[in-house]
């Protein structure tokens, strides 16, 4: 294809991209429309500008890419000891600690993902929408331009920004998905390694002698349960070590319209009380565990992340999904419940040349090992084991 018929226009919101090409460029199992219907309509102005840059070729429009704006903390991409010095300064110039940043992708979606229609190879668009995306990034006072954790399969395309462009591409958190090959839950549980089986059953066993649960899944929660189901997400998410997006009841309630949406939910069978939810989603074979919330003064012996995790099981199976994808972060207990991890990749340009080789520098040496502890020892057992053949993913090995 030739680069000049390609050209890029952008929409302000949802309702600017023809419901028809959400449904052709975002088919299940993507979070298609109702997510980033879900997303502007729920307060998050002070912390983001959606936009979605739409591709034609010869006129004719052939696919899009969802975008947001956002004011990046320095702390979080910049090695320790400088985000310690920029986090003094940017009490006193605000500018100094954030980055701000035209990203493409959804600030809250595990991956990244530009609509095209069948037909449409990413790898003939890539650069002048990269090119669009620039001159976009300059008109919003964004200095860098970032692909949001995009997967394997679409690494091949993104790659064409490097050599036209001057993107560099550094490793992301890893996804993570269970594949449910098993034909039940019983069979998935009995294809676990031997020590993760009997550590899913002894936790559960444990758990259910200190603690009788209840498990309904929610369809449309009240706004009492949804008061209950947002104070169990604050306690999450208040503990969490990676907060890129701050949301409050108000996407609770707006997700709760949307029919793709389930709230797995578990009560103390003596008090009533809500102690876990898990927001799934349910788009065709697979299920999202979009957000989870546990009530952590009940927390630890009681092993209520596992319980969560066997209830969503059942429901996964109930409506017939064949995976289930989990996200990024708190890689520790989806090891031992059999996740595997799903390689994830930022492609990334600064325009300030000093500042863009910085950035590179820093970024091409980051992997696995050096984002989460948890993978660093992860892949470390996985190593003195020497188990299966491997290959270089992100920075680092994987079978």
């Amino acid at each position: 294809m030739n680069a000049s018929s390609v050209t890029v226009s952008f929409r302000t919101n949802v309702s600017g991209i023809d419901p028809a090409l959400w449904g052709a460029c975002f088919a299940t199992p993507l979070e298609g429309r109702f997510w980033y219907d879900t997303l502007e309509g729920c307060g998050l102005e002070d912390q983001f500008t959606f936009l979605y840059a739409v591709i034609e070729r010869d006129g004719v429009v052939v696919g899009f890419a969802p975008c947001f704006v956002h004011d990046v903390p320095i702390s979080l991409v910049a090695p320790a000891p400088v985000a310690a010095v920029l986090g003094v300064l940017s009490r006193v110039y605000r500018r100094v600690g954030y980055q701000r940043t035209l990203f493409v992708g959804s600030p809250c979606s595990d991956e990244g993902t530009i609509g095209l229609l069948p037909g449409v190879a990413l790898a003939d668009v890539i650069v002048p929408l990269g090119r669009a995306l620039r001159a976009k990034a300059l008109e919003l006072s964004a200095p860098m331009v970032v692909f949001k954790d995009f997967p394997d399969e679409a690494l091949a395309g993104l790659r064409r920004l490097v050599a036209a462009e001057n993107f560099f591409v550094m490793a992301s958190y890893p996804g993570t998905v269970v594949a449910l090959t098993a034909p039940d839950k019983a069979a998935y549980i009995r294809s676990l390694g031997h020590t993760q089986r009997h550590n899913f059953q002894k936790k559960l066993r444990r758990s259910s002698e200190l603690i009788e649960l209840s498990t309904n899944v929610l369809m449309r929660p009240s706004d009492a349960e949804l008061a209950e189901i947002f104070g169990l997400f604050m306690q999450t998410f208040e503990r969490g070590k990676t907060k890129f997006e701050r949301l409050d009841i108000r996407f609770f309630q707006q997700v709760r319209e949307k029919p793709e949406a389930r709230f797995v939910v578990q009560r103390d069978a003596k008090t009533g009380e809500m102690v876990t939810f898990m927001l799934v989603f349910h788009l065709g074979t697979r299920v999202i565990n979009k957000f989870i919330g546990i009530d952590y003064a009940r927390a630890g012996k009681t092993f209520l992340y596992f319980r969560l995790f066997d209830a969503a099981l059942d429901y996964a199976y109930s409506v017939g999904a064949t995976e289930i994808q989990s996200g990024q972060t708190g890689y520790r207990a989806k090891f031992d419940l059999g996740h595997r991890l799903v390689p994830l990749h930022n492609v990334v340009r600064h325009r300030n040349p000093l500042i863009h080789a910085l950035f590179r520098a820093i970024g091409t040496r980051v992997t696995w090992r050096s984002l989460d502890p948890d993978l660093a020892t992860y892949l470390e057992a996985r190593e003195k084991k020497g188990d299966g053949k491997k290959r270089e993913v992100g920075g680092e090995q994987r079978e």
